[in-house]
């Protein structure tokens, strides 16, 4: 049955190699039905890869081939909580390695554009901490961050 709320990602070509990549990074991630295009269409041939229905972490998503004319932006990311800087490093590497690119205060972007947030759960509870000066603390180390270093945000809120 398909979800009454599915994100669609669009692409250019590569909506099958991003789902795939995604199902074997992230937990609770698969790639599903695979569409092809039953004519030719403004940015591919009949047969191509059309759609491809995956989940990311357990969101319902659909990958669209629909050519080079809209590219991502960081207005739109998955925000992934870890539980541990192993956690954090693996799909940090994973992502950065798979020729993605670093950017700001534990946000990276995958080679096909769209934008990450690799985020601790340790960074989110400092940064909402009851105390402005610890939160202010801890805000301030992730600012001076690309990815996120648990051991250095548990050390700004010590103090």
């Amino acid at each position: 049955m398909t979800p009454k709320n599915t994100i669609c990602l669009w692409f250019d070509g590569a909506a099958l190699d991003a789902a795939t990549f995604y199902a074997k990074t992230f937990p609770d991630s698969a790639v599903g039905a695979i569409f092809r295009a039953p004519g030719d269409y403004p940015s591919g041939k009949q047969g191509d890869v059309l759609t491809v229905q995956f989940t990311v972490m357990g969101i319902p998503c659909l990958g669209l081939n629909g050519g080079p004319e809209f590219k991502h932006s960081e207005a739109f990311s998955f925000q992934v909580a870890t539980d541990d800087q192993a956690e954090t490093d693996r799909l940090w590497d994973a992502i950065i390695s798979n020729g993605g690119e670093a950017s700001v205060c534990g946000w990276c972007r995958d080679k096909w554009g769209l934008s990450w947030q690799i985020t601790p759960r340790a960074l989110t509870e400092a940064i909402a901490h009851p105390d402005q000066a610890t939160a202010k603390r801890a805000f301030d180390a992730m600012m001076t961050m690309t990815r996120i270093d648990i051991a250095a945000i548990e050390a700004a809120v010590a103090g």
